[in-house]
């Protein structure tokens, strides 16, 4: 170990080939070695975490910072404090609620430019894939975007208008042909237009809104494009179970769909929303229990791929009691980790899973090697957690630009106790360091 500078050490590291007693070496930023609890320091610095669980940094590949532009809903410098907070070590900002959107080289660079200086983890960016800009999809592509982002109904904001079937084949077409990466926010406008929609407080009338068939179709018509194309494409926070069927079959015959679901959809249910509560108003919506149980089925068999925050903030007073009219999004950076630890072990989940779910596979998603798992070579990208402990959700100790939260009250499972970016600690106990994230680009 005589080229290690740090030396990480805990009864349960999780790592690869799964929890175990370690010491991992740091050097340079990067993982060294995983070697045995007991091994020889020779002159490292030590962090013994005793019983604490380490395990790698999450990554989460969605995320709307809004920043610039939106930055009274959210922005750089508080996004990434909860990320921090939360055990996250890197997110990926999506292209919308941000002005000007990430849909031309030069938004990009504006938006890099942004959050150069407010980075407490690492971040990359999505582009956006709307209405005539396809000649902008591949300057984008080779300026180091992760992917591109594309909505089949309408987004909620007038600057990023989405897609119909056809634009949706010719973004699809461009996308496919210089190997990149379309992710899809999948409702059917047409079967929105179908639901009745009543507004006003009630939550059942805004589920009815936006029903299942709505998924269901738009991930039906995505995969059918994807398989004439041969591209490949990503479903963003699925909610509806009933396709579940449709993306295994899929993927049988070969063609390359992955998909993410939300901590909100596997841990809160339609039946304990209260009537006017729309800070749990999010779209696709939370749906019934039934149907989160097939979601975690799914989670345990793989037909889900992973699992990300879709953090989409905005300011308390969008959050009105009307659902028809109140913003649609679930603010879930700081509590993600614990949210779906808690639930998984009641349902007979392991941290390996979790970590699976929410470090190793999205990163897999958007292609960072050196991420997402404890193993040489890898950045030394850590949270610390204390499995056992549990705590009750206060908003007002969230990091979060806007302390509007469904999770408010809860008693969660998981204490973070300290992060830690290619071995430098950037969070503990609530203390944090300046920025020390840098900006990410997609790997040629």
């Amino acid at each position: 170990m005589s080229e290690a500078e740090l030396v990480l050490r805990s009864t349960r590291v999780i790592t690869p080939e799964g929890t175990r007693p370690a010491s991992v070496a740091v050097a340079g930023g990067r993982i060294t070695a995983v070697l045995p609890y007991d091994a020889p320091v020779d002159g490292a610095r030590v962090e013994d975490f005793g019983d604490d669980v380490l395990l790698p940094g999450l990554v989460d590949t969605h995320v709307h910072v809004n920043d610039p532009g939106r930055t009274e809903w959210e922005g750089f410098w508080t996004a990434t404090r909860a990320a921090a907070a939360g055990g996250i070590t890197t997110l990926v900002d999506m292209p919308l609620n941000s002005l000007p959107p990430t849909t031309t080289a030069d938004h990009l660079r504006t938006k890099q430019e942004v959050a150069r200086r407010k980075a407490h983890v690492d971040v990359g960016f999505w582009g956006g894939a709307l209405p005539g800009n396809v000649k902008d999809l591949r300057p984008l592509h080779d300026a180091g975007v992760f992917g591109f982002k594309a909505f089949l109904s309408p987004s909620g904001v007038d600057e990023f208008p989405h897609l119909d079937q056809e634009q949706l084949a010719q973004s699809m077409a461009e996308i496919a042909g210089f190997g990149g990466l379309l992710i899809v926010h999948a409702e059917d406008p047409h079967h929105l237009a179908a639901a009745p929609q009543r507004g006003g407080p009630r939550y059942a009338h805004f589920l009815a809104s936006r029903p299942r068939d709505a998924e269901d179709t738009a991930i039906a018509n995505l995969i059918a494009q994807a398989e004439r194309l041969h591209a490949r494409v990503h479903v963003l926070h699925l909610s509806s179970s009933d396709a579940l069927p449709l993306i295994a079959a899929a993927r049988a015959e070969g063609v390359r769909v992955t998909v993410e679901t939300c901590p909100h959809y596997l841990t809160l249910t339609a039946e304990e929303v209260p009537d006017g509560a729309s800070e749990f108003k999010c779209c696709p919506p939370i749906r019934e229990a039934a149907n989160q149980d097939l979601l975690w089925q799914a989670l345990a068999d793989g037909t889900i791929d992973c699992v990300v925050t879709d953090h989409s903030p905005s300011t308390a007073d969008l959050k009105t009691n009307d659902f028809a009219t109140a913003w649609g999004g679930i603010s879930g950076l700081q509590l993600s980790l614990p949210a779906v630890w808690t639930e998984a072990r009641k349902r007979g989940h392991t941290l390996e899973d979790v970590v699976r779910w929410m470090s190793t596979r999205t990163a897999d998603l958007v292609g960072l090697s050196h991420k997402g798992a404890i193993e040489a070579g890898r950045d030394a990208d850590f949270a610390v957690l204390a499995p056992d402990d549990t705590f009750t959700v206060d908003p007002m100790a969230l990091q979060h630009r806007n302390r509007v939260t469904a999770y408010a009250g809860r008693t969660l499972s998981g204490v973070v106790k300290s992060t830690w970016l290619r071995g430098e600690r950037v969070v503990a106990d609530g203390e944090f360091t300046e920025p020390k994230g840098r900006l990410l680009t997609r790997t040629p």
